[in-house]
């Protein structure tokens, strides 16, 4: 959900200081403005010596403008934080027994458990995402179901067979998993 209200945001606001921009650009280089604009000809100020100090006297005024200020910043930080942080593992720290240890692709580990989670019985489509720390990862499965097939048993191959196979060939003392199941979709179709 994050990343559509960030495009949905981020499109707003472009929007905005496009077309705010756009329209003080066009006035400043001469274009007739409406009425309703903040200002009339290219050497209009956008806000006049009365506007700007109107409030300046109450007491009210400069920490109404701090506080809102200090509220942008902080949303503008948590919004920073956000979209910089990862979501997904990018490296494992696999112990080789040398003591240096070797990293592995996360995506590498991500491909080949969610392979081997497909070739279950049962399993129509599988989406694996590593999350965590290098040394200690933790697995989000989420598996397609066919119809005949019961989760349990579904549940009990992966855990016995693809989840032990990636925990041991990364050498890991154990990769807790979130698995996610749902049963496959199918269009209906006419019968004559």
């Amino acid at each position: 959900m994050l990343p559509t209200v960030n495009r949905v945001l981020l499109g707003a606001v472009g929007l905005v200081l496009l077309a705010v921009g756009g329209a003080v650009l066009a006035v400043g280089l001469g274009a007739s403005a409406p009425s309703w604009w903040l200002h009339d000809s290219p050497h209009d100020t956008l806000l006049s010596t009365a506007e700007r100090t109107r409030w300046r006297g109450d007491a009210w005024w400069w920490p109404t403008v701090i506080a809102v200020l200090a509220l942008l910043v902080l949303l503008t930080l948590w919004w920073l934080t956000a979209v910089l942080r990862r979501r997904r593992l990018g490296e494992l720290l696999v112990d080789t027994g040398d003591g240096a240890g070797a990293l592995l692709r996360g995506r590498a580990l991500e491909g080949v458990l969610a392979a081997e989670a497909e070739r279950l019985d049962g399993v129509a489509h599988a989406h694996v995402s590593l999350k965590g720390r290098r040394e200690a990862p933790a697995a989000r499965i989420r598996l397609v179901l066919e119809p005949h097939v019961d989760p349990a048993t579904a549940l009990d191959q992966l855990t016995g067979r693809a989840l032990a196979h990636a925990r041991d060939s990364a050498a890991l003392a154990a990769l807790p998993a979130d698995v996610w199941m749902r049963g496959v979709r199918h269009k209906a179709e006419r019968v004559s």
